[in-house]
Parts: structure tokens; sequence; C-alpha cells
């Protein structure tokens, strides 16, 4: 099969010929469809300090993606060839504390899927039967394929009570653009988007923000007493990564607000304590989806008419992966896809 791979230590990846994946008795055989890139895929292409240090090559890369069934292992009666599928990322141990209660996105010994083992940038993927989901019937293949990020929205935005809060998103990459139709179909009352990259920032007036925020130009006080409100932001998402971004939530939030961290920053950020602590706002980190709630939610919001089709801005064949990936890379792109079919 064709694959995308990270064929050896230092930046770029090849289009290779490489082996089809072999199945075990509990795994599933995938045809892959559509393939979103995503920031992590970004980050091992270029082989920044984090690529260096967790990923070995060769590796083919990617988690993003649909595709149908096309063999099941012998111990796998679920799920059956033709079916319309996706997978969960994070392949979990199954027998640590956490995933015998029921919270294996909390599991210690995760792998993951173009990460730790190899991925879904290839014709074909394998995954263990209890990490693939079944879509469920007239899902749009394109918003089946990036299940997987909305998912990370989902688990965001839905992470505290939104329902007639003002919240703050800080980052308007595909992640959060999806994570403002979320809060909206959830009854936020006023979101308000900071980011940098006019384009994003033109996305997400699309998607539903009621203010959009430059913010190496406006400052969130301003906004705030434009929009009447008193007393801060109630909920926060920090979807960026960076520190202004992180710091600028904190000194904006009402008393008892709240803060769900997504963005993963490249070094340390140093944070007023006086401030969370004296304002009783509480922190929480989010990594990944809950398995499978998040999954099931996302299902629900997607048949109850959410629609997260305009954040995909950027359609390519997967043999022109460098213009997807240098799409993906730029400011000006919503989430990019690749087309595994042709």
């Amino acid at each position: 099969m064709q694959a995308l791979v990270k064929t050896e230590a230092g930046p770029g990846l090849r289009l290779e010929t490489v082996p089809d994946p072999q199945i075990g008795i509990n795994d599933v055989l995938i045809r892959v469809h559509k393939t979103g890139i995503c920031g992590t895929d970004l980050h091992i292409e270029s082989w920044d300090p984090w690529a260096a240090k967790t990923i070995k090559p060769p590796l083919i890369v990617g988690h993003e993606f649909v595709g149908h069934i096309v063999e099941v292992g012998s111990n796998v009666s679920d799920f059956h060839p033709g079916d319309l599928v996706s997978g969960e990322g994070h392949v979990t141990c199954g027998r640590c504390r956490h995933c015998m209660a029921g919270q294996r996105h909390l599991c210690p010994n995760t792998l993951g899927l173009g990460v730790g083992r190899d991925g879904a940038f290839a014709e074909y993927v394998a995954l263990p039967m209890t990490n693939i989901w079944h879509h469920w019937p007239g899902v749009d293949e394109e918003v089946a394929a990036i299940f997987d990020p909305f998912g990370n929205a989902v688990h965001t935005a839905l992470a505290f009570e939104v329902h007639g809060e003002d919240v703050l998103i800080s980052g308007a990459g595909p992640i959060g653009l999806m994570a403002i139709a979320v809060v909206r179909h959830a009854g936020a009352r006023f979101v308000v988007v900071s980011e940098p990259h006019a384009f994003r920032r033109a996305l997400a007036a699309r998607m539903g923000a009621t203010r959009v925020v430059d913010p190496t130009g406006q400052d969130l006080k301003d906004v705030q007493l434009q929009l009447g409100m008193v007393e801060g932001f109630d909920v926060a998402l920090e979807m960026s990564g960076t520190a202004a971004a992180l710091r600028g939530a904190i000194a904006n939030m009402a008393h008892g607000g709240r803060i769900a961290v997504l963005g993963i920053p490249t070094g340390e950020i140093s944070l007023d304590v006086n401030t969370i602590v004296f304002n009783q706002l509480t922190l929480r980190g989010i990594y990944g989806r809950q398995m499978y709630e998040t999954w099931y939610q996302m299902a629900v919001l997607v048949s109850a008419g959410i629609d997260i089709k305009p954040v995909i801005t950027h359609r390519f064949p997967y043999s022109e992966f460098e213009a997807a990936f240098a799409a993906a890379r730029s400011g000006d792109s919503g989430k990019v896809i690749m087309n595994w079919s042709e």
C-alpha cells in the first residue's frame, strides 16, 4: 500500500510503498477514504524538539481518518466489512486502574496512532476493535474524517457548564473553530474569540462568534465593556498553547471562572497564582476525548444539525501531501483534508 512515512530523524515525510498492515484476532482493518492533518502531524513533519524526543522512525503518521472496514479478526462480532468507521487515536492498555474503571482517557500507558504506532496516512490502517467508532447513518464523510479533533473541541467546550455563560476562546485553529459551534449550541450567551490571523478570524465569525478579537491590537477589557459585561468571562477555552493567551484568560475571568486548557505550549509558562487563588479560578487540563462519551456526544450534535463543515477549507489528493502540509501550516487555512481514494 501507499503510506506517508517518517523514514528517518529529521524534517520531511516520504510517500512510500509499504506492506499492508496485518490484523490480530481482536483487530479491524480499514480502507482509508479521507484523513485530516493535525498539529501533531505538523510537529512530526518539521521534526521539532517534541518530535525528536517522541517519534521513533520509521513510522506511518496520521490519526484523523474515515474509511470502511475490509476485514475483521476472528474475535470481532460487532463490526462488519463495509461499515463506515473512524478510530479513537489513543490506544490504551485496558488493564490499568483507569482503564478498569472505565476512564480510558486517563490511561498512563496510551499509545498514539501515528505517534507510538503506525497511523492512518495510508491506504489501510489497523486498530483494535475497542478503538473503532461506527458512524451513524447519513454522516458526511469529510465531517467523519475530523471526528478526532471535533472530539477535542467537544471535550474542551463541555468541560464546564456554558449555558447562559460568557465564553472566551483563545485560538481559532480548527479545534477552536469547532468549539465555537459547540458552545453556541449549548447555550452560551457571548462567545468572544481571540485570534491573530485574519483568515481565521473570518472563519470564527462564520462559525457564530459574537465578537472576534485580534489580540495584537485590541484589549479584552475593552471588548467586555463594549458587550456590557461587568464581571469577566465565566468560562475560557485555551486552544492556542501560547503564554500570552493563557495569562490573558486568567486576567479576564470572573471570580469563580473556569478555564479549560487544551493548547500545548512549546515551553514552560509562569502564571500569576495570586490571581488564580484570590479569584478562585479553576484550571483544567484537557487531553483527547472521553472514550466513548465524547464520541456519542459528537454523533448527537451532528445529528442535531450542528455544522462544522465550514472549518474544512482545503482538500488535496494524498499525492500532493507537501502542498497539503504547507496549507495546514499557514495561518490562511482551517482544517486540511487529504483524499486517499484516488
